[in-house]
């Protein structure tokens, strides 16, 4: 019994740590872990593993094909055939009733086939190739997506923390004022106005700071989810916002070249082209010929008794081959409508590439605007943060001596709240806009990433 407690204990707590689990990453970190662990790309690495089932099934398909068949027949009431009369020495214009074969039997047979030509099959296996290698690109397509989401969602967090960060800061100080400027009020050295100007910032910040952080829980959970780990684990996050920001500022990426063939959203619009020119060849397939052979063996047995397991039981042997060839030779044109589809999908499918190279050209030019406005945003927002946060002061040290109002106060101290906000910001959509650029740049390069 105490051992049987004991290893109960053991496992509750097992349980308990593995749900208390602690994770820690630098912003690498967590898109490493993402592509590997992620719901997304799981079940990417399974199309993959899929496409090479399917493009197996189509392969066995022109491959030897051996069939067997078990067959038992027991004929409760057998027919009878009538018969003249006079093949026994019967009276003419009579019949005899006669039962021909036996009541049981049983045949053993097993059969090959093989197909020899058949021009739809070859087509099927390029086709299955270009499949397989369009699952790859999509995976590929996939890990780009999920890094940049989870770079989107770790900037997310750190943002929302640094939210938090800045308006407790900014909190403590209005409380610190509001404390102050209520004792000089009672003391008659300032106007109730004064305190209640502060009251109204104080109020203001407060209810951000709330919304703050339950923003911040909110934006958490869905680093978690990202990632493929449990929502509600604790995540330590390595990098900071500042020197993340500083990392991703990067004026040689701008001038980087595209190369079409790293483009994945251009690898798949080749995929889907390569696949409509498959229909088409497809379709003008169908009329060739077919040719298939087939061999087979069997045996047979029969009585008018089950003795088919019965040492003495006489079997008879048998095989057959054959070869067969299917010509088309008249389809009321079915088969050239068929065919003029596929080559209107095919046309349709070259022009939806062109244009797919248009705007892969179109989001590139623009990933490189917002990406250069990003980083020339974030400089603007330092400086302007720098100068925001000196008037304030200097607001500050002319409240207290009395030269400057509380409203004057109180517009520094917006324009210093709406200055960090903006800087915040600002860091974010830095981080944003190198990750889009660099997803279409397809910088990172998962395209050696190696299949579990």
């Amino acid at each position: 019994m105490k051992r049987y407690l004991s290893l109960m204990l053991l496992l509750a707590g097992l349980g308990l740590s593995a749900q208390e689990r602690t994770y820690s990453f630098t912003i690498e970190e967590a898109v490493n872990f993402a592509i590997d662990s992620s719901y997304t790309t799981i079940n990417s690495r399974r199309d993959i593993a899929r496409a090479l089932k399917q493009k197996w099934e189509t392969t066995a398909t022109g491959l030897p094909q051996i069939d067997g068949a078990v067959d038992y027949q027991n004929q409760l009431k057998q027919p009878v055939t009538p018969l003249p009369a006079e093949i026994i020495g019967g009276e003419p214009g009579t019949f005899v009733p006669v039962v021909f074969g036996v009541k049981q039997q049983m045949s053993l047979t097993a059969t090959l086939r093989q197909l020899i030509f058949d021009g739809s099959y070859l087509v099927a296996l390029e086709a299955a190739s270009t499949f397989l290698d369009y699952s790859q690109n999509f995976n590929e397509k996939t890990m780009l997506e999920v890094r940049k989401g989870v770079i989107n969602a770790y900037g997310g967090v750190l943002v929302a923390q640094e939210n938090v960060s800045i308006l407790e800061r900014n909190l403590n100080t209005l409380a610190d004022n509001l404390e102050e400027t209520r004792i000089t009020y009672e003391n008659g050295f300032a106007e109730e106005e004064d305190v209640e100007q502060l009251q109204v910032t104080y109020l203001q910040v407060e209810n951000e700071l709330n919304n703050g952080k339950r923003y911040l829980s909110i934006a958490r959970q869905m680093f978690n989810l990202a990632l493929g780990i449990p929502v509600e684990a604790d995540v330590i996050f390595e990098d900071d916002l500042n020197s993340l920001a500083i990392d991703n500022v990067s004026l040689q990426l701008i001038d980087t070249t595209l190369d079409f063939e790293n483009n994945v959203d251009y690898k798949i619009a080749r995929n889907l082209n390569e696949q409509r020119a498959l229909e088409l060849k497809l379709e003008k397939s169908r009329a060739l010929p077919t040719l298939s052979g087939f061999v087979n063996y069997g045996t047979q047995a029969f009585d008018n008794d089950f003795i088919f397991f019965d040492t003495e039981t006489r079997w008879y042997q048998s095989s057959i081959l054959g070869v067969s060839m299917n010509i088309p030779i008249f389809s009321s044109l079915q088969r050239s409508a068929r065919t003029q589809q596929a080559k209107i999908a095919y046309e349709q499918a070259k022009t939806s590439f062109r244009e797919t190279v248009q705007q892969i050209e179109l989001e590139l030019n623009t990933a490189r605007s917002d990406y250069r406005y990003a980083i020339e945003n974030y400089q603007i927002s330092k400086q302007n943060l720098d100068l925001a946060e000196r008037i304030e002061k200097k607001n500050q040290i002319k409240f207290r001596e009395g030269i400057a109002s509380s409203f004057e106060l109180r517009q520094a101290q917006t324009q210093l709240y709406t200055a960090q906000r903006e800087y915040i910001e600002s860091m974010f959509e830095l981080i944003k806009g190198k990750a889009e650029l660099e997803t279409i740049l397809n910088t990172p390069d998962f395209r050696n990433t190696q299949l579990d």
